[in-house]
């Protein structure tokens, strides 16, 4: 319970995870019914940027929270030394 109540575990990028898998799926999807609505050239041109954008995206947000479990480690490690080594 103190991971929930304290921030210490974040629940965010599990969030991201499924919302960046949604969009995948919604993106091949409208691309796909763009390509044979007769814009096959837009529709895959907006598959291949779709796709690449969005994987962009959620990297990007995906920095940050990786940022925050590293620093999280290296206070860790920090707080551990003893002083004499400090």
């Amino acid at each position: 319970m103190k991971n929930i109540f304290f921030f210490d575990k974040l629940f965010t990028p599990m969030f991201l995870v499924f919302i960046y898998w949604l969009c995948l799926i919604l993106t091949t999807i409208s691309s796909l019914v763009t390509m044979f609505a007769g814009n096959f050239l837009v529709g895959l041109m907006a598959l291949i940027g779709g796709l690449l954008g969005t994987r962009i995206c959620f990297e990007l947000l995906m920095i940050a929270f990786k940022n925050n479990e590293y620093l999280r480690r290296i206070a860790e490690q920090h707080s551990a030394k003893p002083e004499s080594e400090k």
